[in-house]
């Protein structure tokens, strides 16, 4: 993420805290992300992983994608691959191209995802709940819980489901994974 990026998503998470009229510690409160944490996040000294972006969402009761979508420009009908917004979280080996973000006036977007070999990726809350998905498997082996149930899925594999409890992704010691995820 570009420092122009992360400074928008820094000013995007305090408009939407401020919108709300929160203190920092009722953000911290209701997330379970730290004062501390929050506070440097928002003034755009350190990057949120995975987990904590994900918390915020649930919070917010926005999808991760949507918030990523509203630090991007203007809606453009083409978007060059050097041009996609690329978020990683290089604590755990995930990253995740915005191949055709989230938009007002269109209702899917698509990702590109990848998961570095042996990491988990756990969210306890969806972070926008019933989001219809679509995980289309390019490269490498995952497995997907979700509500408890269990997928290995392979290159060509897709794997469709609504989005209302906990998932989770975890890739093998010896392979990571690749899948575009498309989200209606």
């Amino acid at each position: 993420m570009s420092d122009t990026h992360a400074r928008r998503l820094a000013d995007q998470l305090k408009t939407l805290r401020r919108e709300r009229d929160w203190p920092l510690d009722r953000l911290a409160e209701l997330s379970g992300v730290s004062r501390a944490t929050l506070s440097r996040i928002e003034n755009a000294e350190v990057s949120p992983t995975t987990d904590v972006l994900a918390r915020l969402c649930a919070v917010f009761d926005i999808r991760m994608s949507r918030l990523l979508s509203m630090v991007e420009a203007e809606f453009r009908p083409v978007i060059r691959c050097s041009e996609q917004a690329v978020w990683t979280d290089s604590q755990i080996g995930f990253t995740r191209r915005a191949v055709s973000p989230s938009s007002p006036t269109l209702s899917a977007e698509v990702l590109d995802c990848r998961l570095e070999p042996d990491t988990t990726v756990s969210y306890e809350t969806p972070p926008a709940g019933g989001l219809e998905h679509h995980l289309v498997m390019q490269e490498g082996h995952l497995e997907v819980t979700v509500d408890g149930v269990s997928h290995a899925l392979d290159p060509g594999d897709c794997l469709r489901y609504k989005l209302v409890g906990s998932n989770r992704f975890r890739t093998p010691e010896a392979s990571g994974a690749r899948y575009f995820l498309v989200l209606v």
